[in-house]
């Protein structure tokens, strides 16, 4: 359905394209480009009341074919949040641990001297 109101508002487009150029503009439009005499079947005010009348009714049916598709889109789509998180965390996080490291740690204290700290002695087997 979708697919034949493109199609449709494409030709309308295409026809609305058409008729503005044909329309009489400040310069003259592509109407009086025809040639021709003055016996031609419709004058020039008749053909340009025409020309508006058809551009005026080609611009209603696209802007309700927009409506339309604007409607139909809507439809396929869940009243969903934008704000409301994609995929709820079922499993927490657990921290990882910093490694233990082999160096010796300073002490917290700035009062003790590193250099007087005695080291651990550890027994040789």
């Amino acid at each position: 359905m979708q697919t034949f109101l493109i199609v449709v508002q494409i030709i309308v487009a295409l026809g609305m394209i058409g008729l503005i150029l044909l329309q009489r503009s400040e310069g003259g439009g592509l109407v009086q480009s025809g040639g021709g005499g003055g016996g031609g079947m419709m004058s020039t005010r008749t053909t340009a009341n025409l020309l508006t009348k058809l551009t005026s009714i080609f611009a209603a049916i696209f802007m309700g074919l927009c409506l339309l598709q604007a409607i139909i889109a809507a439809q396929g789509v869940g009243k969903k949040s934008i704000i409301a998180p994609i995929a709820p965390l079922t499993t927490p996080v657990a921290p990882v641990e910093a490694p233990m490291s082999s160096m010796p740690v300073a002490p917290a204290s700035p009062n003790v001297d590193v250099k007087k700290v005695p080291a651990k002695k550890t027994p040789v087997k």
